[in-house]
């Protein structure tokens, strides 16, 4: 009997110790702090005894200020929180359709400059091209004549320099008069001038050789979409040969009621739905009155960072129009409600203060705040709602 009772005394303290341990366990794991076990459970002891004293008379230390959630740096940055700044501006919010689509420098429609027979075709739909590389080869007889033009002015003004040299050189040695040598000289540069120009036709004109042949190049880097042309075809002067696309340079462009359009403002932010979800962008541009047959606005927009869906992808974009630069915004997912009220959690020395904030209309992911706020505070973004719980864990502890 005095056997039994002995195992069962043991149970029951390794049963406490088994508890007690899984209590630390989870008080450490919710309540993180630097300092060691020992000093941990010196400064509960010290609390304690502190308690005891408060009940003799006066307190010695003075409760933590309601609001408030310590934590720091480390601790904010391993939680996820993002610190931002309060924004300016407010507005409405307007929902516009569009695509991607290149942009003006990227899409080019190369033209022949001449008429001419193709001779040869370069390159294929789908296939990359850099800048400046050939396309197509002409057979032209406009194109001769301008290299035979070419080649006559640079013999003409080589001639007019050589002669120029000689009467200066004459001049020099006083055999020919001064008036003689300056007209020499004047007709040496209108020949070297000629000469330019008519190199500059030949090279408008492709470069053409003595025969002929001209090549039709590419001006910008991109992928070739469309060839218009075959081997043996004629083609007239600026008929398009080939377009090339460059898909790196794409945009998005919206279509806009002009009423909306008047309210978006260049540098405004813009959240757009796209085929592979949502991302944030910025209006560069925006063009009143763009489409004369529907009227509509053409607002210009590229994204904040990433990349954007492939040319044609359809997009839908929500932006915030009628912004002033008077008002005060901040994320919409910055204000959380506690206990019924609308708050922002503000940075301070050692943490976040909960400060309570009067919310006006909300618009492009954003929220005006009309009272509360002076504009130059930084506040939690990202997983404010994490600052939430904790404040209402630790109101909850207080109350026990």
């Amino acid at each position: 009997m005095k056997q039994d009772k002995s195992r069962l005394y043991g149970a029951v303290a390794a049963v406490a110790l088994i508890a007690a341990a899984g209590g630390f366990g989870l008080s450490s794991l919710l309540n993180r702090s630097d300092a060691p076990p020992a000093a941990a459970a010196d400064e509960h002891a010290e609390g304690e005894e502190g308690h005891k004293e408060g009940e003799g008379g006066a307190e010695k230390s003075a409760e933590a200020p309601e609001g408030i959630v310590a934590l720091t740096p480390a601790q904010i940055q391993a939680s996820g929180i993002n610190v931002v700044g309060v924004g300016r501006g407010g507005g409405g919010e307007a929902r516009l359709s569009g695509r991607v689509e290149p942009m003006i420098d990227a899409r080019a429609s190369v033209g022949a400059s001449v008429a001419g027979r193709v001779e040869r075709v370069l390159v294929a739909p789908g296939q990359s091209v850099r800048a400046g590389q050939a396309l197509a080869i002409l057979v032209s007889g406009d194109a001769a004549t301008f290299r035979a033009e070419a080649d006559a002015a640079a013999a003409s003004a080589d001639a007019a320099r050589r002669a120029y040299e000689r009467d200066r050189s004459l001049g020099e040695q006083g055999v020919v008069a001064r008036q003689e040598v300056e007209a020499s000289r004047a007709q040496a540069l209108s020949a070297e001038a000629s000469t330019r120009a008519a190199r500059a036709r030949a090279s408008a004109a492709g470069s053409p050789n003595a025969a002929g042949r001209a090549s039709i190049s590419s001006p910008i880097a991109g992928v070739v979409t469309t060839v218009q042309v075959g081997p043996g075809g004629f083609v007239a002067q600026g008929g398009i040969v080939a377009e090339v696309t460059n898909p790196s340079r794409v945009e998005l462009v919206f279509n806009a009621p002009p009423a909306a359009a008047a309210g978006v403002r260049v540098g405004s932010p813009i959240r757009v739905q796209g085929p592979s979800g949502e991302f944030e962008a910025v209006v560069t541009g925006v063009a009143t009155g763009a489409n004369a047959q529907s009227g509509a606005a053409i607002v210009r927009a590229r994204p904040s960072g990433g990349a954007l869906p492939p040319a044609g992808s359809a997009v839908t974009g929500a932006v915030v129009t009628g912004a002033s630069g008077e008002g005060t915004t901040v994320p919409s997912e910055a204000v959380q409600s506690v206990e019924g009220a609308s708050v922002v959690f503000v940075q301070t020395q050692g943490g976040f203060r909960a400060v309570p904030v009067l919310v006006g209309r909300r618009a492009g992911g954003r929220t005006e705040i009309l009272n509360g706020l002076n504009g130059s505070e930084r506040i939690a973004g990202a997983n404010a709602f994490l600052l939430k719980a904790e404040l209402a864990k630790g109101e909850a502890e207080h109350g026990h």
